[in-house]
């Protein structure tokens, strides 16, 4: 058991359990309304929980050095399918967006596998030293990030662009170069929130939020009365008024505020200490790693895990914009949950060889 990473083997399975638990909860009501079954989530959420832990227990025992060799055709293949979600009869999208793709019965959503896929392949990559590589990295991660702006999802391409930039800073890249891409990118961020409607209206309602209430859009005006109903000890489990149909999307991107409505303030404070267990854990790993591609891979992984935490329960406590970031192990959906449980498969597998 010593090679055994248990602290962390219990804070993912206890995040999953717990996930499904709120999920059946808060998607009961809109469950039964929209499909007349209330189990109608929660069944297809345990069809991806098991698929999640087969890939999990998949890749803790699979050798993650062998992962080297994979790391062009995985980053090859998650490009592919982002692609695909833009062809007529392959992509599929919802309220504007384009980010699923239909396989026979099953629908993925690619930018999910990208996160993973681009953590192989930069910790490969910056496992050789190479000098003028920030144009080459820059010109790669443009594209990536493009392709899921133009679905559009602005929340996971941020989660992207973070993420490289942490495995470039962990593999001794220079602050330099970022201290003059930085303004760059900002500005075309800003760009892309400016000249796109939706984005727009949802910085200047966060940006009034300390003004007035009315001028605040409804889903941030349903989420702070989520958690202030939910007080210090939450109204209990399954007594949430938000969860019949105010609150939207409250089993995907939305579901933290059911759980501090429920939970309350202390409920919700133990979670986000779970969280940092996770993240703490993951990077306690990747300094442990015997060699700079496990360091660079473990790094990557738990910096789009924390990041993705970080602008979910920012949103969810109205401290960012409102962004739709599903949050990790907790909320509703299949590509997501199996590439997070994929991923701390890895993690774990770095643990194990690092203890040996």
């Amino acid at each position: 058991m010593k090679k055994f990473d248990l602290p962390l083997l219990v804070t993912i399975i206890a995040l999953t359990l717990f996930g499904l638990l709120m999920i059946y909860d808060a998607s009961s009501v809109i469950a039964f309304t929209n499909f007349g079954d209330k189990y109608h989530y929660i069944k297809d959420q345990l069809v991806w929980t098991v698929l999640g832990f087969i890939a999990f227990f998949a890749f803790y025992h699979f050798d993650y050095h062998r992962l080297f060799n994979m790391a062009l055709p995985s980053l090859l293949t998650a490009l592919v399918l982002l692609f695909l979600v833009f062809l007529p009869g392959i992509g599929s999208g919802a309220r504007g967006a384009n980010r699923w793709i239909n396989i026979a019965s099953f629908r993925l959503q690619p930018a999910e596998f990208v996160k993973l896929a681009l953590a192989i392949y930069l910790a490969a990559w910056f496992s050789h030293k190479e000098k003028g590589r920030f144009l080459a990295f820059s010109l790669l991660l443009s594209a990536v990030v493009l392709l899921i702006v133009l679905q559009p999802d602005l929340g996971t391409a941020t989660i992207v662009l973070a993420e490289a930039v942490v495995v470039y800073f962990l593999s001794g890249g220079s602050i330099g170069y970022f201290l003059i891409a930085s303004p760059i990118v900002g500005l075309i961020g800003f760009l892309l929130v400016k000249f796109e409607p939706y984005r727009a209206a949802r910085l200047t309602s966060f940006l009034s939020l300390n003004q007035s209430l009315t001028n605040t859009s409804y889903h941030v005006k349903q989420i702070l009365i989520a958690l202030g109903s939910g007080g210090i000890f939450g109204l209990g489990i399954g007594n949430s008024i938000q969860k019949y149909a105010y609150l939207p999307e409250n089993v995907t991107d939305s579901i933290f505020p059911i759980i501090a409505e429920e939970f309350g303030f202390i409920g919700a404070t133990i979670l986000i200490i779970v969280f940092a267990v996770l993240v703490s854990r993951g990077f306690f790993i990747a300094s442990h790693a015997k060699d700079k591609f496990g360091k660079f891979l473990a790094g990557g992984i738990i910096s789009f895990i924390a990041i993705q935490i970080i602008i979910n329960l920012g949103a969810m406590t109205a401290l960012f914009p409102l962004t739709g970031v599903p949050l990790p192990f907790i909320s509703f959906g299949g590509s997501a949950l199996i590439v997070d449980l994929a991923a701390m498969g890895i993690l774990l597998n770095i643990s194990k060889q690092a203890n040996q």
